[in-house]
């Protein structure tokens, strides 16, 4: 019950129980205030158009957030939680293109043009941008009336003539192409720039870059609540993608606690995970990866290491939280909280880049986590990460695809804190924002037909009623997988295909192919048929080379 129909109707609820001592008419217009109380409500959900944001974390794990069962200290994003709607089964596309791609265009990364990174092999599927078959959320919603804002990561087509502002949105500040950066002296290593709207400015001395990320969305957010236009604010940061650098004041607060090692933390975050209900018990957590070792067994100064590693890494969540703080405080100082819907997720899972103990570069002389060093937190915090699954980023296994989702929206969503075991994926995304728009798909755009949407709006679900749908599918760098209900069928490049029961054993422990030789055979034609009709190709991909004509 809303507390504008608790205030207005509660001092009435002993007289309907009561017996009845008042007069017809006095009745008769109780229930009409009733009636009119929640119509209303009803009303000013329906009729409204909610401001949408996205906000999407760059490799993070399935268990970082403290709603998810880590230990890093997100109270904004919890919050949201709290208040909200937690989906158990989301998915993504195992890397960061492939998502981005998924995400704003509602097909299948393939389908848009990026079917592996940003390079150009030369056909439609894998040609590194999206292409002009393909509308963004930005683009689609337009039409609706909506003001269109970007910041942080884009990575769906680095060369200028393809960047947000030539794909629907009016306002954007970020980097074109991947992250690798956090403070103005890290980007030599990578020679990354930043845009506000198509030009390249200045990344400011003493900047940071999730700070800079969420200062400029409040900024665009502030400029055009001016206005009667509802917008979409699509936030995409970069961290906590490698490198590991924070800001000191961050790192120092997880000083010391990851002395106890990556087997007590994951067994830790297993644990919450259970009491909160986020997990099945009988999923059994998945063994520490073959290639990393007991704590036990690493040297102290090794230990020191690897624990500051950790400490900054959670420092770039925590900053994630923060700005997640800062701007809710901006939308309800703006008087646009209760009507916005926001959605948090993240675009892989966790790293394992670099391997056991992770990589470092840069200047050695300096503790990991300025802006002079560039490091990785490896392999063995990537397993903590991604608890209770098993594999990491770019693997189809479930910890290279599974994804927090949190949707929280005041004024149009009356559960508060459930988990949503309904799965999902990032191509569900944009029709979920066409509804909440009431905006529609068209089937053509600039002269071009448009590929038809392959995801489903989460709208039904957001109530805890069922989606309808075929199967949710996967490639990426030859690692391959199709979902259809419970059952998933995964193949690692040059690996058999392995089939999971994913009710009993969503950690897939026990691969059942054996027992189910027909099931293996239908899942498998499935994803041959959706593969042939998305255009992905075997890895790796054979570059073809662009025609060339004999002159006469």
């Amino acid at each position: 019950m809303s507390a504008l129909f608790s205030a207005l109707v509660s001092p009435h609820l002993s007289l309907l129980s009561a017996p009845l001592k008042i007069s017809g008419a006095a009745f008769v217009a109780l229930i009409i205030l009733l009636s009119i109380t929640t119509n209303c409500q009803a009303d000013s959900i329906e009729s409204t158009q909610p401001n949408i944001v996205i906000i999407m974390a760059d490799d993070m794990g399935y268990s970082d957030l403290g709603c998810y069962g880590g230990e890093i200290e997100t109270p904004n994003i919890d919050n949201l939680a709290s208040n909200g709607v937690r989906f158990t089964q989301f998915y993504n596309t195992a890397r960061c293109c492939p998502t981005r791609a998924a995400l704003l265009t509602g097909l299948y990364q393939h389908q848009a043009g990026i079917g592996h990174m940003v390079g150009d092999y030369g056909v439609p599927s894998y040609q590194g941008r999206l292409n002009d078959q393909c509308l963004t959320i930005a683009e689609a919603l337009k039409p609706a009336g909506y003001m269109t804002l970007a910041t942080g990561k884009w990575h769906v087509g680095s060369d200028r003539g393809h960047w947000p502002l030539d794909r629907g949105f009016d306002r954007y500040f970020g980097t074109p192409s991947g992250g690798g950066f956090y403070f103005k002296e890290a980007i030599q290593f990578r020679k990354r720039f930043v845009i506000l709207g198509n030009e390249e400015v200045e990344f400011p001395d003493d900047g940071y870059v999730t700070d800079l990320f969420t200062e400029h969305a409040i900024n665009f957010v502030d400029e055009v609540a001016k206005g009667d236009k509802p917008f979409f604010l699509y936030l995409a940061h970069i961290a906590p993608h490698w490198p590991l650098q924070a800001r000191q004041e961050d790192i120092d607060k997880y000083k010391g606690r990851y002395d106890e090692g990556w087997d007590a933390i994951r067994a830790a975050r297993y644990e919450r995970q259970l009491k909160s209900g986020l997990i099945d018990r009988q999923w059994k957590i998945s063994p520490r990866h073959k290639d990393a070792k007991p704590w036990s067994e690493m040297s102290d100064e090794k230990k020191a290491d690897l624990s500051h590693r950790m400490s900054v890494y959670a420092a770039q969540i925590d900053s994630i939280d923060q700005n997640v703080g800062l701007l809710t405080t901006k939308l309800k100082e703006l008087g646009k909280f209760e009507n916005t819907i926001i959605m948090f997720l993240s675009d892989n899972g966790c790293s394992a880049e670099g391997g056991p103990g992770g990589f470092r570069r840069g200047d050695k002389t300096k503790p990991i986590g300025t802006g002079a060093t560039y490091a990785s937190a490896g392999l063995e915090w990537a397993n903590v990460s991604d608890t209770p699954f098993q594999k990491f980023k770019m693997s189809t296994h479930e910890g290279g695809i599974s994804t927090p989702l949190i949707v929280h929206w005041p004024g149009g969503l009356k559960r508060r804190g459930d988990f949503e075991q309904t799965p999902g994926h990032v191509v569900d995304l944009m029709p979920t924002c066409l509804t909440l728009a009431k905006a529609s798909y068209p089937k053509e755009a600039k002269g071009k037909t448009l590929k038809p949407l392959a995801g489903r709006s989460l709208v039904p679900a957001l109530r805890g009623e069922p989606i309808d749908r075929d199967g949710i599918f996967w490639e990426h760098q030859g690692n391959k997988a199709v979902r259809v209900s419970d059952w998933k069928l995964v193949k690692s490049h040059h690996k058999p295909w392995r089939l999971f029961d994913l009710a009993n054993d969503r950690t897939e422990l026990n691969d059942v192919a054996g027992q189910h030789p027909k099931r293996v055979r239908d899942l498998t034609a499935k994803w041959d048929a959706w593969a042939k009709e998305s255009g992905v190709l075997p890895w790796p991909i054979k570059k073809k080379k662009p025609a060339t004509t004999t002159k006469k």
